[in-house]
């Protein structure tokens, strides 16, 4: 009996393939032989999520009243710590009942909202490279997506003469993200400021992923879009704690701007889903309220193997930028070498995972994505092995 008559909606054939389950299935395999892997291709941070966010955690879930569905929009609890920890960080003020939403996880939310304000055909922009959910939300709402290259010549930075007035006049909605996933990068306050403008002059919904938001070093702060004066007018800001609070397994996560944004948001969500189990908005509460040495104790743990990643891999002819903030390194490939079949290559030569720079859209060609989740003995041992199978920048052995 054919069964051609369960074929899955159109939506999902318009889905780039997806890089990571490629990965995936070559891990398993790997695995299977024995191999001892060293994942650096997530940004899935190692370590525990800090004793007291558990204790909290621990606590919420005993307490009987936790145990029924939780509130659409989130608690109160949860959405005022939200609004404070704004106002702590940038100095931005947030109403709790109307300009924060909590969400499971950034990518969730990232995602529904493209369904929420996305039609089929609208026009997105959307920088290549970039977080997945920034182009794959959209393609599943029907979108009709322009990518923007960033360029190394820019320093990763979107250069809004790239895109052409026409386009900007038909777009409805901009996706970036900074500092950035995957290449690391940062924009000044000037871009910011540069951003708002470009999407106040054309109409156009601002949505910036601030996920990295404290996982910056040496003094370096990054920028809130709220911050400048008229964005909120305009955008949303998604934030995350699965990287600085080492809660990606938790999903919690929260959307802050435009009030009518976010409410068509929760209108959607109120569809789709009870939100997040009251006892983990508790623990989320805790995590916003740690105290500054948490993160300084996080964002040196980051620091010290950035340098010494960096470091290591110059011993191999590599010139890698420092980034200022987030887990990344953002590795040019050898020459004559695809950035998937490099990283298909060290997987198989040495048991290392790093992510293709092609995962984040086609403006990740020549790149791998190497993520900081491994102590440095663990990083000096990928680069050993490296060294071992005669893999460096000016050359690699023949593919297998």
């Amino acid at each position: 009996m054919s069964l051609d008559w369960l074929r899955p909606a159109d939506r999902l054939g318009s889905l780039p393939p997806y890089v990571f389950a490629r990965l995936d299935e070559l891990k398993a395999g790997a695995r299977a032989k024995g191999v001892d892997l060293i994942d650096l291709g997530m940004g899935n941070p190692g370590g525990p999520t800090p004793a007291p966010v558990v204790e909290a955690a621990i606590a919420a879930i005993k307490d009987k009243n936790n145990h029924g569905y939780p509130p659409f929009e989130g608690t109160a609890g949860f959405r005022s710590t939200i609004t404070d920890w704004y106002y702590r960080r940038y100095g931005v003020t947030l109403d709790p009942d109307g300009e924060a939403l909590p969400l499971m996880g950034s990518k969730e939310g990232l995602g529904h909202l493209a369904m929420a304000y996305i039609n089929p055909g609208d026009v997105v922009l959307v920088p290549t490279p970039s977080y997945p959910a920034h182009f794959r939300g959209p393609a599943i709402a029907g979108a009709d997506i322009h990518t923007i290259q960033l360029k190394a010549e820019n320093d990763w930075v979107l250069d809004f003469n790239d895109i052409p007035e026409e386009l900007a006049k038909r777009a409805k909605v901009l996706y970036f993200n900074y500092p950035n996933n995957p290449t690391g990068a940062t924009a000044p306050r000037s871009f910011f400021e540069e951003v708002v403008a470009f999407g106040r002059k054309h109409q156009i919904l601002l949505i910036h992923d601030l996920c990295y938001a404290e996982l910056a070093f040496e003094g370096y702060q990054p920028t809130s879009l709220l911050e400048i004066p008229g964005a909120k007018d305009i955008s949303v800001e998604f934030h995350t704690l699965s990287k600085t609070y080492n809660m990606a397994g938790w999903r919690v996560g929260f959307v802050v701007g435009n009030r009518h944004v976010i409410q068509g948001l929760r209108t959607l969500k109120t569809n789709l889903d009870y939100g997040i189990f009251s006892a983990l908005q508790t623990a989320a509460e805790t995590a916003l309220n740690l105290p500054d040495q948490y993160l300084e104790e996080v964002q040196q743990r980051y620091l010290t193997r950035r340098d010494f990643l960096v470091k290591a891999l110059a011993t191999l002819g590599w010139e890698v930028t420092k980034p200022e903030a987030t887990m990344y390194l953002w590795v040019p490939c050898p020459s004559e070498i695809s950035a998937a079949d490099f990283a298909f290559l060290l997987l198989q030569k040495t048991g290392v995972v790093v992510t293709p720079g092609t995962a984040f859209g086609e403006g990740g060609e020549g790149y791998v994505r190497i993520s900081l989740i491994a102590e440095c003995d663990r990083l000096g041992e990928a680069v050993e092995r490296f060294k071992q199978a005669g893999i460096r920048y000016s050359s690699v052995p023949a593919s297998v």
